[in-house]
């Protein structure tokens, strides 16, 4: 894997020479099939930046992470999952609406597609946490979460079962004024579909949504400490990002593999190397 991030905004880094694709408030590839619908409803977003080369660690194979300017990030989202339905069927009634807390990066693949790739995912209803699981291998987990507004004031926690330390909360306190999305922002949400790994076939999961939209908030509080349980450095100081937003309908498409990638000393050419000078800003 070479992480060899550029310096313009959002040109990080491509295995095997691909470029990035743009970033959109829109997606540039509509989804033609549906294969299943849900709402995200009271979003919010902290982020950390992460060290590029343990995140590389942690990816599925064929996805180097996503650099902006040399840097990457770890995000824990918190929000309202609600209405989940496959194709064109009525929401699942009840088990299709849930609390959930996640941890997540930043990808990309040979073909310059950008996503997010999940290293947790915890919510309250178990079996969506089993169907997830064993048809798309996420690493979804059964947890109590839970979410309650105060006003204007919104808190969200997690903790985990069976004496797991998976705990996560976030405070804030969300204003109705509007905010346009920094260059920051854009990368961090301007994502249209998640990589992940299933028997050691990595597949790209495309999504498509409305534009963001974001409201000015304020962070009161917040523990993070299902990052360090997700298998990152926990993070130090307040996140770097924190971002609101009232929600957006998501409609997922059929999965599309990736191209195998050769092992180094398989046969290939020349094994991959990471340059360590290369994703400094």
């Amino acid at each position: 894997m070479d992480i060899q991030g550029e310096r313009s905004g959002g040109r990080g880094p491509v295995p095997h020479g691909g470029h990035p694709e743009a970033l959109t408030a829109v997606p540039a590839r509509p989804v033609h099939r549906v294969l299943f619908r849900q709402w995200w409803q009271d979003v919010v977003l902290l982020h950390w930046e992460a060290d590029p080369f343990e995140v590389a660690r942690l990816l599925p194979p064929g996805t180097t992470p996503d650099l902006l300017h040399g840097r990457t990030y770890v995000g824990l989202v918190f929000f309202r999952m609600r209405d989940l339905a496959f194709g064109h069927l009525p929401p699942v009634p009840r088990l299709g609406t849930f609390t959930e807390v996640n941890v997540r990066l930043y990808s990309r693949d040979a073909l310059g597609r950008r996503g997010v790739v999940f290293r947790s995912l915890d919510c309250d209803r178990l079996l969506p946490v089993l169907v997830a699981r064993a048809a798309f291998g996420l690493p979804y987990r059964w947890s109590r979460t839970s979410r309650r507004w105060y006003g204007e004031r919104l808190l969200y926690r997690t903790r985990g079962r069976g004496g797991r330390r998976t705990d996560a909360h976030v405070w804030v306190d969300v204003t109705r004024e509007p905010v346009p999305p920094g260059p920051l922002d854009e990368f961090l949400t301007y994502r249209w579909g998640l990589h992940e790994s299933v028997l050691g076939r990595t597949y790209y999961l495309p999504n498509t949504h409305p534009a963001w939209t974001f409201r000015r908030c304020a962070l009161l509080g917040w523990d993070a400490s299902a990052v360090a349980a997700a298998g990152l450095t926990p993070p130090a100081g307040d996140p770097v990002s924190v971002l609101y937003a009232p929600g957006v309908p998501v409609r997922f498409g059929p999965p599309a593999r990736l191209a195998p990638t050769r092992r180094p000393g398989a046969g290939s050419p020349e094994a991959p190397t990471c340059k360590p000078g290369a994703a400094n800003p």
